[in-house]
C-alpha cells in the first residue's frame, strides 16, 4: 500500500474482517492468515487446518472469505491464497462434521 500507516490500516482492516468469519472455519477445523496486501488492493492468504486440504477451500474463499473483505475493505480489488486445494486432489478431505 501508500505508506506504512495506510498500509497498518488496511491490514486491521482486513484482519477484522478475517474475524468476522473466522468462526464458522474454526468450526470445520480450518481458519486464514494473512500473507500480504500488495500496493493493488490484493490480499494473498495461506488457508490452515482443514481449510488447507478441503475441496471446497475454493468456494470457501471466494464466497465467504472474499466476499466478507471487500465488503468491509474496499480498497481490496481481490483475495488470493497460496495453497487452494483442488477438488479433484486425491489428498482433499471434508471437514469431519460432513462425513
Amino acid at each position: 500500500m501508500k505508506d506504512n500507516i495506510s498500509s497498518n490500516t488496511i491490514f486491521q482492516k482486513v484482519e477484522d474482517a478475517l474475524q468476522t468469519i473466522r468462526p464458522y472455519l474454526e468450526a470445520d477445523g480450518g481458519d486464514v492468515k494473512i500473507l500480504e496486501i500488495s500496493e493493488g488492493g490484493i490480499v494473498t492468504l495461506e488457508l490452515l487446518g482443514a481449510c488447507g486440504s478441503c475441496p471446497m477451500s475454493t468456494m470457501t474463499l471466494k464466497a465467504g472469505v472474499e466476499e466478507a473483505i471487500k465488503r468491509a475493505v474496499p480498497e481490496v480489488i481481490g483475495v488470493e491464497a497460496i495453497n487452494i486445494t483442488s477438488p479433484h486432489d486425491p489428498e482433499a478431505r471434508l471437514p469431519n462434521r460432513y462425513l
